[in-house]
């Protein structure tokens, strides 16, 4: 079967970085998505991997126990807000080892010049910050992420749909070398374009210093979302909602009614903003309220998050050991073993 053929089995994969808490951009921009795609969601894949980046972490986080507290957080920040241990495969990365073999095979095909292109490495070179190797590299390290594990879909924002592309190249060229061995992945792109608007009005990042957590702590977040910043048009003056970033924020957490009820008093106008951000307040925590219940207790019961974990890594070895072996086969560093024919995906 040609690597774009299409494939009897979808499979979602994503990762997400364990560098801070995750805040509103993290949900509304990937979590949200990596829900929907579970098996018997609206818009599920038939599987679903999902892992908790840590060796990319590497490049930031420094702090060994400060890492180790990230990783569990995220994990059960994931967890609370929906992810199902019964119907996707929840994992940490550094616990499966065969992506970092996988990785190698990767950069033996991997051109200088694919990775200087980079957005990573160019920002940093082009303002003059130092770049490690691991930056340069990161980029394999993502494709042999996603081709571990036969990944069909990965779920991505517009700023990430290089990386997908990097990954089908190298898979392109492999292939082209060895046979039939890795099966090239789609971009799923996030519906609504994954910006979410932080307290400045810039997208929400930490590296803005603009986000708000969604499991923050509500008498600090009820602070931050009164501290965000607006405009100074008279209160009295009818206001267009559309591209207004404290209203995008209210519309992605109220019910339907609610955002149909502000949208129509923008236009009226002759109210305040301190109106809408008390609005957000109540809207966001009624939002987030199951999710801050299930997250409390998995809180209590860190030896039940820890299982996961394991039953998930588990899983994760089994497909990456056979995506491993098909490449080693392949390129002929298992010996005893003809490469014809025993490198092909089943």
């Amino acid at each position: 079967m040609p690597p774009d053929a299409p494939p009897r089995t979808s499979r979602a994969l994503s990762g997400i970085q364990p560098t801070g808490r995750f805040h509103w951009g993290n949900y509304f921009g990937a979590i949200r998505q990596y829900i929907d795609l579970q098996p018997g969601a609206h818009q599920a894949a038939d599987e679903a991997y999902y892992f908790i980046a840590d060796l990319h972490a590497l490049t930031t986080v420094r702090d060994p126990a400060r890492l180790r507290s990230l990783v569990h957080a995220a994990a059960v920040d994931l967890l609370a807000l929906g992810l199902d241990p019964e119907r996707a495969v929840l994992f940490v990365q550094s616990d499966v080892p065969e992506v970092a073999e996988l990785t190698w095979l990767l950069m033996t095909v991997t051109p200088m010049g694919l990775l200087e292109r980079c957005h990573a490495y160019k920002d940093k070179k082009n303002r003059g910050l130092p770049a490690d190797a691991g930056l340069f590299t990161y980029p394999v390290l993502m494709a042999a992420d996603i081709l571990a594990y036969d990944a069909t879909i990965v779920p991505v924002g517009e700023d990430q749909v290089q990386h997908i592309e990097v990954c089908r190249d190298l898979a392109g060229t492999f292939n082209h070398l060895y046979g039939d061995v890795f099966t090239l992945p789609n971009p799923r792109l996030v519906e609504g374009g994954a910006k979410v608007p932080g307290t400045d009005g810039q997208k929400m990042s930490k590296s803005y210093e603009n986000t708000i957590e969604v499991f923050e702590d509500p008498a600090a977040q009820k602070k931050k979302i009164m501290r965000i910043t607006t405009d100074s048009r008279p209160m009295e003056q009818p206001k267009d909602p559309e591209g207004d970033h404290l209203f995008e924020l209210f519309a992605l957490m109220a019910p339907e009614g609610d955002r149909l009820r502000m949208a129509d008093l923008y236009r009226r106008g002759g109210f305040g903003y301190g109106e809408v951000k008390k609005a957000l307040v109540e809207a966001a925590a009624a939002y987030f309220a199951d999710a801050r219940g299930r997250r409390a207790e998995l809180e209590a019961d860190p030896g039940r998050v820890e299982a996961i974990l394991a039953a998930g890594a588990a899983r994760a070895r089994a497909r990456a050991g056979d995506v491993l072996a098909r490449a080693r086969r392949a390129c002929g560093l298992s010996r005893g073993e003809a490469a014809t024919g025993k490198g092909r995906r089943p």
